[in-house]
């Protein structure tokens, strides 16, 4: 017995009507934002998307990865299995039954089977979120009915099936077992009178929970079954270390007030969101309490976009502040102002959204059009552009640190590289002794390397982090220009953070040299032999700390961890969170900075990371890490662990081959 085509073909065009016209309102809001270049390298965005989207690789990352990847497979399979119903139930005659067996036998038996999964990854599923959820607001009504649809869909194909091979219309029931084990248990002998009605309601439940489902997608957060791959597709290749420019002009808006003030791709973004809750639960504003939560962060991009956005387009003023906190769809300055930078959000997220840049974009807005930013930013904004530093220390105490060592200042005709020393190796008391240490093992090596002494100027990696992208701008500009005078061409940096704006932000500035941070540089001159190392430095048990800005922004594992090997004896103990999952010390972003009033110290979760593993020896690359670290651990009553820059292990055994070689 088969339903009325014409009955089923109404519903289904006004079903397919209703959804595509939801899709257009919607994805038609993303074209406020503002121009991006996302359609260049087509075919390496084409392999990309079949290796994330499709292959599912950052999702597989996690245990639960698995059963999304065969939830989504699943559906994959089943997408051509509900074509053919629909096409079926509108043209009776149409239909894969018509296929030879060959062909017809295999499709069934594997629509049957990938729908038992689908239905077991549903209530494996459900069951996580009830008993283990990802993340604590992960139970929701709008996760529930998305399942509870996936589910039912599942149980009427089979009942439907169910039936077909009860009443022996099902040519191909050999081919579906778990249909014939329903038939089997819940369609026996004596068949029921209304054995056929039944089959047309559970025809009809297929048909208005898949049309349902369909039509529920664009008013859900599984909207991001439609815009997640396309994101894949749409993602950034290089890494995302660096931000825009922003051109100043008299009378101009910076920074990001409004969402049609993001690009295109930050507001699709929001509709490619999973809400899976990685990016939070690597958060470490999240993880100590402060209130950013970079998962909701995008939640409220979609909101406002979703409530301003035909306002916006027609050119009338937003009603929903983006920036304020004033209820869902606004975020507020302190969650603006906990981020770190660190990069964990977007190393996590299984489709490449940017969530980091777009707290920047609100923090260039809150600096430089409303002047508001915490109160001891002020002094730091100041120093920095008055001296260029964030103490406001006199530029001609930049070479102190050099006193009790003969230093040249920096010269093309008989320097190859610039040390850039940076503000915390020439100011910092503790950072000063990371300097001296690398000093040792370039002369050491034969490298002939000088500085720019008091003409060196700060980077602005806080300042552009913190959001004052028009001194930033200014910074770059004249750093580029004496980095051009000086004739430089090979720069070797103390921190990864001047490391990462050197080589990174200022290539927009038309910089193009070629930049090391001490740690690649000190292992290319143990790969050439140009170090000669006593025998390996008892540290005692050494754990290392992958710094964010040498490691997620910059891809740097290997180099500091080969050079602690080399100059131990033995590989640096590992902390739980390491490498691309590494945790921040919570300096990034111009946190160093600030004081942390919300929430717990980042440093201090972090140091109990350290401590867990009963170290001697920290072993960091960055000299915010050493403060953090050094500071952490004074709050915590574990003065005896001490933590040291790798280029001070090197410089101890340097120190004890000379020794040696002076004893012989």
């Amino acid at each position: 017995m088969q339903p009325n085509p014409t009955t089923f073909s109404v519903v289904f065009i006004a079903a397919m009507a209703v959804f595509v016209l939801s899709c257009i309102q919607r994805f038609r809001l993303v074209g406020i934002g503002r121009a991006e270049d996302r359609f260049h390298h087509v075919w390496l965005r084409v392999r990309h998307m079949l290796v994330y989207a499709f292959l599912q690789r950052r999702v597989l990352d996690k245990p639960f990865g698995i059963n999304h990847f065969v939830l989504f497979w699943s559906f994959m399979s089943l997408m051509l299995a509900n074509a053919e119903f629909c096409v079926h139930g509108m043209f009776p005659g149409v239909g894969f039954a018509s296929l030879i067996p060959l062909i017809h036998h295999p499709l069934v038996f594997i629509f049957d089977l990938v729908s038992l999964l689908a239905l077991l990854c549903v209530i494996i599923a459900a069951v996580r979120r009830i008993v283990w959820p990802p993340y604590p607001e992960a139970v929701t009504l709008d996760a529930f009915i998305i399942l509870s649809l996936v589910g039912l869909l599942m149980i009427a194909f089979f009942n439907l099936h169910g039936i077909e091979i009860a009443i022996g219309k099902e040519a191909a029931a050999a081919f579906m077992p778990v249909s014939s084990a329903f038939a089997a248990v819940l369609y026996t002998e004596p068949l029921p009178y209304n054995i056929e009605n039944q089959m047309i309601i559970w025809w009809w439940v297929h048909a208005v929970v898949l049309l349902t489902f369909l039509n529920y997608l664009p008013y859900s957060k599984h909207m991001h079954i439609l815009a997640s791959i396309p994101s894949c597709f749409f993602r950034r290749f290089e890494r995302p270390n660096t931000l825009p420019q922003e051109t100043f002009v008299k009378g101009g808006a910076f920074g990001v007030q409004n969402v049609n003030q993001y690009t295109w791709k930050d507001l699709f973004d929001a509709y490619s969101c999973t809400e899976c809750g990685r990016c939070q639960n690597a958060c470490p504003a999240a993880a100590t309490e402060k209130p950013l939560n970079p998962r909701q962060v995008i939640h409220d991009i979609k909101v406002n976009l979703l409530q301003n956005g035909r306002l916006l387009r027609r050119g009338r003023q937003a009603k929903l502040p983006l920036i304020g906190g004033q209820g869902e769809g606004s975020i507020s300055e302190n969650a603006i102002w906990s981020c770190t930078t660190c990069g964990a959000c977007m190393e996590v997220c299984p489709v490449f959204i940017e969530q980091m840049p777009k707290l920047i974009m609100l923090r260039r807005y809150l600096v430089q059009m409303e002047a508001k930013f915490p109160e001891e930013l002020l002094n730091f904004f100041e120093n920095m552009e008055q001296r260029s530093n964030p103490w406001g220390i006199a530029p001609t105490e930049r070479t102190k640190w050099s006193s009790q060592r003969s230093v040249r200042t920096f010269d093309p005709s008989t320097c190859d590289y610039l040390l850039y020393v940076g503000c915390a190796g020439a100011f910092d008391a503790r950072n000063k002794q990371v300097t001296v240490a690398l000093a040792m093992i370039l002369d050491a090596a034969g490298i002939s390397w000088g500085i720019l002494g008091k003409e060196e100027l700060c980077c602005g990696d806080s300042v552009r982090r913190l959001g004052n992208e028009f001194v930033f701008d200014r910074m770059a500009r004249a750093n580029v220009k004496l980095l051009k005078d000086k004739g430089v061409m090979k720069i070797i940096t103390l921190c990864p953070h001047c490391y990462s704006t050197l080589k990174n932000d200022y290539r927009s500035y038309g910089l193009e040299v070629e930049v090391w941070h001490h740690a690649e540089f000190i292992e290319r001159l143990l790969d050439k032999g140009l170090l000669k190392l006593a025998r390996p430095v008892d540290m005692g048990r050494t754990v290392f700390h992958d710094s964010c800005y040498l490691g997620r922004h910059n891809g740097v594992y290997e180099a500091p961890r080969n050079v602690i090997r080399r100059t131990t004896g033995q590989p640096p103990y590992e902390m739980a969170r390491k490498r691309g999952n590494s945790f921040c010390c919570g300096a990034g972003g111009g946190r160093m900075w600030m004081e942390e009033h919300l929430g717990t110290r980042i440093n201090l979760e972090r140091i109990g990371e350290v401590l867990a593993k009963h170290p001697d020896t920290v072993c960091v690359t960055c000299p915010y890490c050493m403060t953090m670290f050094e500071d952490g651990l004074k709050d915590k009553g574990a003065e005896q662990v001490r933590v040291k820059d790798i280029g001070e292990v090197v410089a101890e055994s340097l120190y004890r081959a000379r020794d040696a070689d002076t004893d012989g």
